[in-house]
């Protein structure tokens, strides 16, 4: 997952790389007023898109620090043996627990989440 700083980073990077690119010769009947607006305008939706990607990398990480904590309030789950990852609000519990109760419990936590679309259940009940 790429941090916020990496990804403000990459949009300033497209950002030159557009501007140098919307010199090039390709469009000679353009006025260098219509380039700079043609250029201006990738530039915009690029910031707008790596902008949006910084945003949904935030919210999942708030998701995953907000179900970890659900799960380690809740008696008889052992956090340490559960791993929780976050991609575009789908949730993913891998891991192991010691009964299928716990697992459900798990995943009825995960999934009641203000924010989770959907929740991944990969958790492996432990035999006795």
């Amino acid at each position: 997952m790429k941090t916020n700083s990496q990804l403000i980073g990459i949009a300033l990077f497209t950002a030159i790389a557009m501007t140098a690119a919307g010199c090039d010769e390709r469009h000679p009947a353009e006025s260098a007023g219509q380039k700079m607006d043609r250029t201006a305008d990738k530039v915009a939706a690029t910031t707008k898109d790596a902008t949006a990607k910084a945003a949904n990398a935030v919210d999942d990480t708030a998701l995953t620090t907000k179900v970890k904590a659900a799960l380690f309030a809740e008696p008889g789950l052992k956090t340490l043996q559960i791993e929780v990852d976050t991609q575009d609000a789908v949730v993913t519990l891998a891991g192991s627990v010691d009964s299928d109760s716990l697992r459900q419990k798990a995943v009825q936590i995960a999934s009641s989440m203000n924010g989770v679309r959907q929740v991944v259940d990969k958790l492996v009940v432990k035999s006795s």
